[in-house]
């Protein structure tokens, strides 16, 4: 009878467990979320949606334990009050009781706070400018200067002295250059080597040009260096003119403010909008009063990247934004100052329990560092091409061409002193003197300085 009354215990009890369970399941309902597409926080892949928001989602739903179910916004907004006080977008859905919560780029601002519960920020942004390489570019002084590094026009200058040098003794050195060097000056003077090197340089040709073979050497090398370093300055020169983004002409909201020639705007109904309405910057005034006399607002954020992308229009927006935009679009580019710092938050409905797990939540994402990967893995660069042009070749990248042209000046030296080595033997034979006394003295008279000086000499020898 006892052990009858002990079992009748244990199965009360379980079944008052297994009844509790079923309630507190029951009290756990599957939560209802809005969002918004936007690249990269939500886009749909198929019937399922992905991004930075989804991933949040799924890292806090593990975290709090919790199902869901997501689906868009209807009227596709954010959420602003109309003039009637009612709320639209996801901020109204919140509200009305339809979405439990609202995760999006929800910038948190004192009008949202009134109305809804929101969680601390998820990232942090502010405003900025959005617009085309080309037209946020202004030309230096020294831009011609860009296409090379300062040590690759080092070098050039290097080269160019070098060369001029080298045909200047190779001109000396070599008998079918400069046959009679007792009674006639040499025709390449350092000076006009100097000429002709740069003539060559600048594609103009100046002559006279040389008849041996070691000077042919020297300036064919020099020729062919030349074409390839043209080459390769005119495409750097280009890539530069469209790439670099140093000096912007717009490089804040004062100077966007102060000129007219470039149209701008920003996302109607958005807080980037309020923001500026609501300022009392007399700049931040300005630039209100002329998107509202101009209507150069946008109703979507892709409409804003496409209209900066056709030249000739600057959208201001979240920077965050803006840097997925420039990380997409190699011509774009945003400008560095950066205003109005605030922050995205999942909105809840006023006075809802989920509002301190959520924040916590999120702050213990952000501390184990997920947040920062997030951010890394969706706002990742496509602009290969940006990534892998170099804006200054460096000497080594022109290494080849230098070799090339070392080569070339090397082996028309040696030329020359072979030419001059072969008429010493010939001379040195038919006057029967030693080879070695005859190329010393034809050196000593082909590398004295005063030249001018030597057909004077030589016929105050055969008077003599």
């Amino acid at each position: 009878m006892k052990r009858c009354r002990i079992s009748s215990s244990f199965l009360m009890l379980f079944i008052g467990f297994y009844f509790k369970l079923g309630t507190c399941a029951a009290a756990q309902p599957e939560l209802r979320i809005t969002t918004i597409k936007q690249e990269p926080y939500t886009t749909p892949k198929g019937a399922q949606l992905e991004g930075f928001c989804m991933d949040l989602l799924s890292e806090i739903a593990k975290k709090l334990g919790f199902k869901y179910k997501v689906h868009l916004v209807k009227d596709g907004s954010y959420g602003r009050q109309d003039e009637s006080a009612h709320w639209n977008g996801m901020i109204g859905e919140v509200m009305r009781g339809e979405a439990d919560l609202a995760i999006a780029p929800l910038t948190l601002t004192a009008a949202r706070e009134r109305v809804v519960g929101m969680t601390k920020p998820f990232m942090q942004t502010g405003i900025s400018i959005l617009m085309r390489r080309d037209i946020s570019e202004e030309s230096g002084l020294f831009e011609f200067l860009t296409p090379f590094s300062a040590e690759t026009w080092v070098g050039i200058l290097a080269a160019y002295l070098g060369t001029a040098v080298c045909i200047f003794l190779v001109a000396r050195l070599s008998p079918c250059e400069w046959s009679q060097p007792e009674s006639e000056p040499t025709k390449f003077s350092l000076l006009h080597s100097l000429w002709y090197t740069a003539g060559a340089l600048a594609l103009q040709g100046a002559g006279p040009h040389p008849r041996a073979l070691s000077g042919r050497l020297v300036c064919c090398s020099w020729w062919l260096f030349t074409i390839f370093l043209l080459a390769c300055y005119f495409s750097n020169l280009r890539s530069s003119k469209s790439s670099e983004s140093s000096q912007l002409l717009v490089k804040g909201f004062e100077d966007l403010a102060n000129q007219d020639m470039i149209e701008y705007g920003c996302l109607t109904g958005s807080s980037t909008l309020a923001f500026f309405k609501n300022s009392n910057n007399p700049v931040y005034r300005r630039i209100y009063e002329h998107m509202e006399r101009s209507k150069s607002f946008v109703s979507t954020m892709d409409e804003g990247v496409q209209r900066a992308k056709e030249g000739n229009y600057a959208f201001i927006g979240e920077s965050v934004s803006l840097d997925l935009a420039v990380a997409r679009y190699c011509e774009l580019v945003r400008a560095h100052e950066v205003v109005g710092m605030r922050g995205y938050s999942i909105a809840t409905a006023l006075g809802s329990p989920l509002i301190k797990n959520l924040s916590i939540a999120i702050l213990q994402l952000s501390e184990a560092g997920e947040l920062a990967y997030l951010r890394s893995k969706w706002w990742a660069s496509s602009c290969v091409a940006d990534k892998a042009k170099s804006s200054t070749p460096q000497p080594q990248s022109l290494k080849g061409v230098f070799l090339i042209l070392s080569l070339g000046l090397g082996l028309g030296t040696l030329v020359a002193v072979l030419e001059l080595w072969t008429k010493s033997r010939t001379s040195a034979a038919g006057q029967r003197k030693s080879h070695c006394k005859v190329l010393t003295e034809e050196l000593s008279l082909r590398l004295r300085t005063n030249t001018e000086g030597a057909p004077q000499e030589a016929a105050d020898k055969e008077k003599a």
